[in-house]
C-alpha cells in the first residue's frame, strides 16, 4: 500500500503538529435519513426532512472532505416522491462542496425505487452496488438488503462479485460501506435484524486490503471489528435510540443525531463522531493562535502548550 504522506489537495485546515502526517483522505459518514414524501413526519413524530437539513448544515461546515457516504435506510418507504426529495436535499450540499456522492441501500429502502428516483438508472431488482476510486482509495458500496424482509444478507452473487473487486489491492486500500453492521448489537431487537452470513462475508474481507467498514442500521453510533477490519457504525440523521435505558426498554428518541468524520492515515483509519447540536465555540484556538503555534519550532510548541505551569497558589 502507497503512503498516504500528501494531504488531500483541498486540505486547508492547519498541518499535522504532531509524528503523524495530516489524514490524506477524509470520509463524511452518515446514515439513516429515512426521508418520507410529501413532509410527512416518521411514526407521526419525527420531522426527517428538518433533521437532515439541520446536520447538512454542519457538515457543509467541513474543508476537505473527499466523499459524503449515506449508508441506507435513505427513505422510510421507498416513496418515489422521498427519493426525489433526498436527491434535492444532498446533491446540491456535495455539490458546493466539491466531494462525491456515495449511496448505500437499506432495509427501508427500495432497489428499483431507488435506481429509478435517485440514481437515475433502469430499475431492477439487482442488488445496487459500485466502486468508487477516491484518489486511489477505493471505497465499495455493498447492499446488504433482502428484499421483503428488514434482516440482513450479502447474496452469494455479491460475495463473487466482491472477491473479484478486492483481487487486486488499490492503492491507498479499500473501505467498505453497507447498511447492516457485521457487528452483534447489545440492543436484543436488532439480533433479529442483523446481517446474516457473516462468515461468509469474513472469508472475503480477511487478508484482503480492506482497511475500514462503515455501516449504518442501528440508529446509534457503535465501533468494533469484524474479521480484524476496524468496523464504524453511525448514528441516524432521523432520530437515535437512548441506548442509557436498559436493553430491553431501549427506544428511539428525537435527540443525540450525529455523523462520523472518518480520517484515512498512512496506517489507521479513525473514526470520530460529530454531533448536530452545536453550542458557540469559546474564542481560544483563533486561526492567529494556530498560526503562530506553526511557525514554531517543535521545541518551542512544546513549551507554549505542554509545559504546565506552576499554580498560583
Amino acid at each position: 500500500m502507497a503512503p498516504l504522506s500528501e494531504p488531500h489537495p483541498r486540505y486547508r485546515g492547519p498541518m499535522q503538529l504532531g509524528q503523524h502526517a495530516p489524514a490524506a483522505r477524509t470520509l463524511i459518514h452518515i446514515s439513516d435519513t429515512h426521508l418520507l414524501a410529501d413532509d410527512a413526519k416518521l411514526g407521526g413524530q419525527y420531522d426527517t426532512r428538518a433533521n437532515l437539513a439541520r446536520m447538512l448544515a454542519r457538515l457543509e461546515r467541513i474543508e476537505g472532505a473527499d466523499a459524503i457516504v449515506v449508508t441506507g435506510d435513505l427513505t422510510d418507504l421507498g416513496e418515489p416522491g422521498a427519493y426525489a426529495d433526498l436527491r434535492e436535499m444532498v446533491e446540491p450540499v456535495a455539490q458546493r462542496m466539491g466531494v462525491e456522492l456515495v449511496w448505500v441501500a437499506g432495509n427501508h429502502d427500495e432497489r428499483p425505487a431507488m435506481r429509478r428516483d435517485l440514481l437515475g438508472e433502469e430499475a431492477p431488482q439487482e442488488a445496487i452496488v459500485r466502486t468508487v476510486d477516491l484518489g486511489g482509495l477505493r471505497l465499495i458500496a455493498l447492499d446488504s438488503t433482502v428484499p421483503g424482509w428488514h434482516h440482513g444478507e450479502i447474496d452469494d452473487a455479491q460475495l463473487a462479485w466482491l472477491r473479484d473487486e478486492l483481487a487486486d489491492p488499490a492503492p491507498l486500500g479499500t473501505i467498505l460501506a453497507l447498511h447492516h453492521p457485521p457487528l452483534p448489537s447489545h440492543v436484543p431487537m436488532f439480533d433479529i435484524l442483523e446481517l446474516r452470513g457473516q462468515d461468509a462475508l469474513a472469508e472475503v474481507v480477511r487478508g484482503s486490503d480492506v482497511r475500514a467498514i462503515l455501516a449504518g442500521h442501528l440508529h446509534y453510533s457503535m465501533s468494533g471489528s469484524f474479521a480484524g477490519v476496524p468496523t464504524f457504525v453511525a448514528a441516524a440523521s432521523c432520530y437515535t435510540m437512548d441506548v442509557a435505558r436498559p436493553p430491553r426498554e431501549v427506544n428511539g428518541m428525537d435527540a443525540g443525531q450525529s455523523f462520523h468524520l472518518v480520517h484515512v492515515y498512512d496506517d489507521q483509519v479513525t473514526s470520530t463522531v460529530v454531533p448536530v447540536e452545536a453550542a458557540d465555540p469559546t474564542d481560544f484556538f483563533t486561526p492567529e493562535w494556530y498560526a503562530r503555534i506553526e511557525r514554531m519550532s517543535p521545541e518551542e510548541r512544546l513549551e507554549a502548550f505542554s509545559r504546565k505551569r506552576e499554580s498560583a497558589t
